[in-house]
């Protein structure tokens, strides 16, 4: 599964607000397994895709992994032709109507 070159934590902030984001998990690692698959999302895109779906910024996540942020966008552009939508909030809305079925049938995903 995707790696990001060290984990993100408390130290990734917000910075306009300056708030801690949100640990709050809607698709766990098996359901993220599923969405790079059924979209053939590449490995980059995919870490890209968590943390948009996490509530990062472009240029948050371009710091993060040590990319540019025309590369980020490029990412997140490619993202979004592949899964059919037009912005971030109707991405997160797709993975997660797109996982709620490997929610009640995690057998029927696995291993795929």
């Amino acid at each position: 599964m995707s790696q990001l070159p060290y984990p993100i934590d408390d130290r990734v902030r917000n910075k306009k607000s300056g708030n801690q984001l949100p640990q709050v998990v809607l698709i766990n690692e098996q359901q993220w397994s599923y969405l790079q698959k059924r979209y053939s999302i590449t490995t980059r895109e995919l870490q890209i895709a968590q943390l948009v779906c996490r509530g990062l910024g472009n240029e948050q996540i371009a710091d993060l992994l040590k990319i540019r942020l025309g590369t980020v966008k490029t990412h997140i552009r490619n993202i979004y032709r592949k899964t059919w939508v037009h912005n971030k909030i109707a991405m997160l809305l797709r993975f997660v109507e797109d996982t709620s079925d490997t929610m009640t049938a995690p057998a029927k995903y696995q291993n795929s």
